[in-house]
């Protein structure tokens, strides 16, 4: 049971660690984080539902468009809830990016409806087995992990060695010196809310065959990933990565000791205790301050 409640955990972890990357490579960009980051885990899962479903479509093209309209959303995220605001100095895209993820979970009750749905995957059907003995963990929950880790690895290493990342990095440490280089700034900054939607939507995506499609399935799996984005230290992105791992183990640790109804209560008061000891998270760092 423990070993199925750990693979199962590092799956879900890995999940969130998807979305935390979202907030890492807005945060990193513009010094802003996207709110409606679980909208858009939701987005993903529910279109993947509707072209695949509903619409009959093969399950390929259904994703990646699903995924595209997810980045686009992103797209949308920067120019309507964050850009007028930040361009005036002003901290109301905080509420901004929550309001408008509150519009899009509304948007889509109204046209998919309130009842959960199943997305059936080959990958979600039968359970591993070592052995002759069922592990009680399906394919899927093993694939996420590495789908993952893979674009954690893929975000570094783009981060580190690309044009892209070059510019990304130099938004971030002086904004005037890059607009003097050339560098498209808003252009950067728009990609960053692209990617980190279509980051939330790839695990939505990946989460759906597991869960129940659903319009409000994204409201609590973005605040945990806004959690494990924190706990790691939003400035590092193996560090969300990591620290997103860390969070899914110990919720599928904590509910197959003790019970479902002391997973929240247990994990968000390790965050608070993790925080209180390391407020710039488990592998971030103080930042210096020019005065």
């Amino acid at each position: 049971m423990l070993l199925s409640a750990l693979i199962s955990g590092v799956g879900l972890g890995s999940m969130y660690g998807l979305m935390a990357l979202g907030f890492y490579l807005t945060y990193a960009v513009s010094g802003t984080v996207n709110f409606a980051q679980g909208s858009s885990m939701m987005l993903g899962a529910v279109l993947t539902f509707t072209f695949a479903q509903t619409l009959g479509w093969h399950l390929l093209p259904a994703i990646l468009l699903a995924l595209a309209l997810c980045a686009l959303y992103g797209l949308l995220v920067e120019f309507v809830a964050v850009r007028p605001f930040v361009s005036r100095g002003s901290d109301a895209w905080l509420m901004a990016t929550v309001a408008l993820g509150i519009v899009l979970d509304n948007l889509v009750m109204y046209a998919f409806g309130k009842e959960p749905r199943s997305l059936p995957s080959p990958l979600a059907v039968n359970p591993l087995e070592v052995g002759g003995a069922g592990l009680g963990v399906y394919p899927l929950q093993v694939l996420i992990p590495l789908v993952g880790l893979a674009l954690a690895a893929l975000l570094h290493t783009v981060s580190r060695r690309t044009r892209w990342g070059t510019a990304m990095l130099a938004v971030t440490q002086n904004r005037d010196a890059a607009r003097l280089m050339g560098i498209p700034i808003r252009r950067t900054i728009a990609v960053a809310f692209a990617l980190s939607t279509l980051l939330a939507g790839v695990a939505g995506v990946l989460i759906a065959p597991l869960f129940n499609v659903h319009s409000d399935m994204g409201t609590l799996f973005g605040l945990k990933a806004f959690a494990v984005a924190i706990l790691g230290g939003i400035t590092s992105a193996w560090g969300v990565m990591i620290a997103g791992l860390l969070f899914g183990i110990g919720e599928a640790l904590i509910t197959a000791t003790l019970g479902s109804s002391y997973t929240q209560i247990l994990m968000f008061a390790l965050v608070i205790a993790v925080l209180a000891a390391r407020p710039n998270g488990l592998f971030g760092r103080a930042q210096v301050r020019k005065v």
